[in-house]
């Protein structure tokens, strides 16, 4: 039992800081939100929605 004990020590020592904080989750996820907003605003714009209808309208053609 002790050298184990002593083995994961070691590795924990060694390891050093390998995850993210609770402070660092938040703030991630904060920022993965606001970029999937802005991303959506993007997308629903009218110039985005024409250009998207444009590709999606080739591509039909082209397929069939």
């Amino acid at each position: 039992m002790r050298a184990k004990q002593m083995v994961v020590r070691r590795w924990r020592r060694l390891s050093g800081d390998r995850g993210m904080s609770t402070a660092e989750y938040a703030v991630g996820t904060i920022a993965a939100a606001a970029f999937a907003t802005l991303l959506f605003k993007i997308v629903q714009s009218p110039e985005v929605r024409t250009m998207l209808a444009g590709i999606i309208k080739k591509a039909l053609q082209m397929a069939g």
